[in-house]
C-alpha cells in the first residue's frame, strides 16, 4: 500500500471514531469543514494519530490549511519523505 493511501486510511479510521461515521462514508475527497464540520480539537486529534504513527511533527496551522483528507495526506507525505 502506498504511503499516501496508508495515511488516508489512518485519517478515515480516526475521523470515523470522532464524528460517529461509517468509514465507508469517508474518502480522500472528504472535506474537514464542509463534510465533517471539524473543530480545532478534531484536527489536533487526527494530527496526534499521524504524529504517533509516523514519528513526525505536524504543524497544526499548516495541516489545517488543507481542505480534504487527500490534500492533508499529500502534506503529511511531504513531511515524512522530507
Amino acid at each position: 500500500m502506498a504511503l499516501r493511501d496508508e495515511i488516508i486510511e489512518k485519517m478515515i479510521e480516526r475521523a470515523a471514531e470522532l464524528f460517529k461515521k461509517d468509514p465507508s462514508e469517508l474518502s480522500e475527497d472528504t472535506s474537514f469543514e464542509e463534510d465533517l464540520k471539524a473543530k480545532s480539537v478534531n484536527y489536533v486529534q487526527i494530527i496526534a494519530v499521524l504524529e504517533a504513527e509516523y514519528d513526525v511533527q505536524i504543524t497544526y496551522m499548516q495541516f489545517r490549511r488543507h481542505k480534504t483528507f487527500g490534500e492533508a495526506a499529500d502534506f503529511v507525505v511531504e513531511i515524512i519523505e522530507g
